[in-house]
Formats: C-alpha cells, structure tokens, sequence
C-alpha cells in the first residue's frame, strides 16, 4: 500500500506544493519513493527519488507545467522556468506572478510553441533556465520565438537553478534577481579570431533559382538571411510572380515554406498552385479540374503534410501581429521561405503620415527578423507612377534586393500584353542591377518562357521603373 502526500521538501511548503499538486508517494513504511507532477493534461511526470530517473505517467504531450493554474494575462509578468522544481521555487517566493515550467531544455521549445497564445496574453515574458550550457541553449531558442521587447532573462551567476538558492535558503536573492531581470539581446559582437574564421567560413552561395534564368544571373538566387522586394504598379502581375516563385520553392526544396496572401483567399492560392503543377488555369471554372485533383497536386507539389504554412486574412492586420506570425513560422514551425503579398495591405486602414509611420515600422522589423532568424523573406510592395514604393519610400531602402517589373497593359496584341519586363533596381549581395530579361506568360498553362530578340516579338522595350 502506498499513500500520496504533499511532504515539505528541497525547500518547498506544504502549500506551494499542493497549489502545483506536487506529490510525494510514500510506502508502507514511510519512506517516500517518488515525486510526482501534474500537468494540464492530468498526465504525471514522475521522479523516482532511489534511481533518481524520470517517467510518465500518462501521456506525455508538449507544454507548459502549471499553466492551468493561471488564467491568461492575469498579470502583466509570466516566468518560464526549466523543471518543475524551479517552478515552484519562484512561485513560493514571487507569489503574485505566474510561474510555469518546460518539461527540459531539450523540449523547451515545442512546449513554448504549444502554449504559446496563452504566454502572449502577458506583457512580459521571464525566462530563468539553468545556468549550464543546456539551460543556455534552450533559452536561445525560446526567446526567439517572441518579440525581444517582451522577453527578460533572469541571470543565476552564483547557483544553477531557482530551487538550489531557496534551498540555500536565499529567498530574498532569488528576489532580487528577478527585480533586476535584464532585457534579452542576442549575441551580436563578435571578436575573437575563431569568430572571424567561423564568419569567413560561411561561404558566399548560390540560392534557390527563380523561374527567370536572366534574374539568376544578377542575383545568384534567393538566400536565406536576405530580403527579396518585388515592386510593379497594379495589375502587372505580381502575385502571379509571386505563385511561380512559390510553386518553384516547393518543387525544388524540401524546406518549409510560409505563404501569407493578405488579398487572396487561401482556396484561390492553393488552386493557383495546382494550376502550375498541373499547367492548367485550375483556378477557372470551366478548367475541368475537380477538387480531388486539385488536392493530389498539392499533396504531391507539398511532398509532405505540414510543410507549407498558409495565413490568409482578407484586409488589413495589425502589424505586430503578422511579425508575430512570422517569427512562429519561422522559429517554432522551422520555415525557411517567407512570401508576403503585399506589405502595405497590412496597414490598408491607415493615410497619410500614420501608414507611413507604420509602414517604416514594419518594414525595420521585417528586415531585422530576416537578419536574426535566417530566412529568406520574399514580399511585394506596389509603386507609384514614378517608381516609388507606395505609402513609404524606406519599404525599398531596406530590402536586400528589388525586382521591378512591368508590363505593356495597354497593348492592343493580347500576347504582348502578356509579357513581363523584369530587371534588378538594388543588389546588395553582388551589386550587379538592371535588365533581366523578358517573359510571356501563357495564362493557359501558367507558365513563363523567355523572350528574346528572335522572337516575332518586341523584347527589351519596356520602360522600367525607376528604382526609389
């Protein structure tokens, strides 16, 4: 016969441990023989006290321990912590503050990921890992997954964890360290001579081709850590640009791909991806393509579920919460390739100075987040009549490289209304710009094919815009 008890130990009350359900299991003889922890799910991790190992009991599935026990944005501070032991410390000595606990440091990240709407309710985000090399690495890559603004660190320099200083009985050191919680800021000075190396091995690359031999050519591909700016006025064709590089992006990676089409309904996207795969104008109602063939070209394009990431909302968005979006694709869901069509339509319900002022804003933090999580951020702008990207010239500052595109609309031949100029107006990877070439797309089949002087059409007489 066993018996489960709340037994005070390692510095923990009574209290603290039944408020987190912390039970000792106890033998006949009194002797405890293992420490169980609840989580949200009912389930039971637990610490067997003689061969000091853990198990579960139950089904052991990713998140937070303790977040049922705090309802969402109850306070303006959350704390994560990496055992449940320290969990429970800093709760006892906080009190008022929520605090909740991954599973390890190994795990930390898809139990952030999961609980991750709940943590966001919360102004500030405290994470107080382990003071090892682990607890270093997890925290790293738990801090990515939210704006830096939110996150603060507590530094243990003196102990490894939160529940070795209140076993130390050092409550109020504990608390002290939380009040002075510093900000988070990634590792962005390098110094010594192995940095340099490390840096210098990282070799320049050639990227993912686009679907125009000519653009590859100025611009070697796309890569990650850069941002690709596709600028043209309305009705050129962007968003077919867009879809091809897409389609491309799937049938030559095995990456994870993002796609955020903020004016295109997700089933009109995913139609239009079956339509170049299977080279037909899917997206029509008279294409004869059923929604099962549809599905098995996608299915087929994808390779593999959960691969392709869609977020579609039709209208403007607060443009914290696309960046937010972004940073959990790119950290949480590992996505490599981000397609934004287009940025202004995420501020489309401001004028004047205030979507400027938006505008600028995220078109910084889009920069500095393709910088430090290393994905590759191909978006599209639209421009004014002499070039300029709309609503804010600092949107065409900050990208990497800028495809301007264009086309004769006002052609009375069908086919040459049908071709589309492209050239390179910035290249910060190599430096090379300009023309790149032509290409008539053929609505039927969905695809580009080169024009060049030979052909019975007029090629390289576009006027390009000028480049902001």
């Amino acid at each position: 016969m066993f018996t489960y008890e709340y037994i005070p130990h390692r510095g923990l009350t009574k209290e603290t441990l039944k408020f987190y359900d912390i039970k000792t299991k106890v033998d006949v003889d009194g002797k405890p023989v293992s420490v169980g922890f609840r989580y949200p799910n009912s389930s039971y991790k637990v610490r067997n006290l003689d061969a000091k190992d853990f198990r579960w009991e139950g089904d052991s599935h990713p998140g937070l321990f303790g977040r049922n026990l705090f309802t969402a944005g109850s306070s303006e501070d959350v704390v994560i912590t990496e055992g449940e032991y320290d969990a429970a410390s800093l709760y006892q000595v906080l009190r008022t503050v929520p605090v909740v606990s991954v599973r390890s440091a190994s795990s930390a990240v898809a139990d952030v990921s999961n609980d991750r709407s709940w943590l966001a309710s919360f102004r500030t985000i405290y994470l107080a890992f382990d003071a090892d090399a682990a607890g270093r690495d997890a925290l790293r890559s738990v801090a990515k997954l939210f704006d830096y603004n939110k996150v603060r660190v507590l530094d243990f320099d003196r102990r490894k964890d939160a529940n070795e200083y209140l076993q130390a009985d050092e409550a109020s050191e504990l608390r002290a360290i939380f009040k002075n919680a510093r900000r988070y800021l990634p590792e962005t000075i390098i110094s010594s001579f192995s940095d340099f190396k490390k840096v210098l091995s990282e070799t320049p690359k050639v990227g993912l081709a686009y679907p125009f031999p000519k653009l590859n050519e100025l611009t070697y591909g796309i890569r990650r850590g850069e941002s690709v700016l596709i600028t043209a006025q309305e009705g050129v064709g962007k968003t077919e640009i867009m879809h091809s590089i897409l389609h491309r992006t799937l049938k030559e990676t095995d990456d994870a791909v993002g796609a955020i089409f903020l004016e295109e309904p997700k089933g009109h996207l995913l139609r239009s991806l079956a339509g170049l795969e299977l080279r037909k104008p899917t997206h029509l109602p008279e294409s004869g393509v059923s929604e099962e063939e549809a599905l098995r070209a996608v299915t087929s394009l994808c390779k593999e579920d959960e691969r392709l990431h869609i977020y579609s909302h039709f209208g403007s968005d607060d443009p914290d919460v696309l960046l937010d979006t972004i940073r959990f694709m790119v950290v949480a869901r590992k996505v490599v390739y981000v397609f934004l069509d287009h940025i202004s339509m995420v501020v489309s319900g401001l004028a004047g100075e205030d979507e400027r002022r938006a505008l600028d804003y995220i078109a910084t933090r889009l920069e500095m987040m393709v910088k430090e999580l290393n994905f590759a951020l191909i978006f599209v702008s639209h421009v004014n009549d002499n070039g300029q990207t709309r609503g804010s010239r600092y949107i065409g500052k900050i990208a990497d490289i800028r495809v301007i595109l264009s086309r004769d609309l006002m052609s009375p031949d069908e086919r040459i209304r049908n071709i589309l100029g492209v050239a390179v107006g910035k290249n910060r990877f190599c430096g090379k710009t300009g023309y790149a070439g032509e290409y008539l797309f053929d609505p039927y089949t969905r695809q580009w094919t080169g024009v060049s002087a030979n052909d019975n059409l007029p090629g390289g007489n576009f006027s390009q815009p000028k480049a902001a």
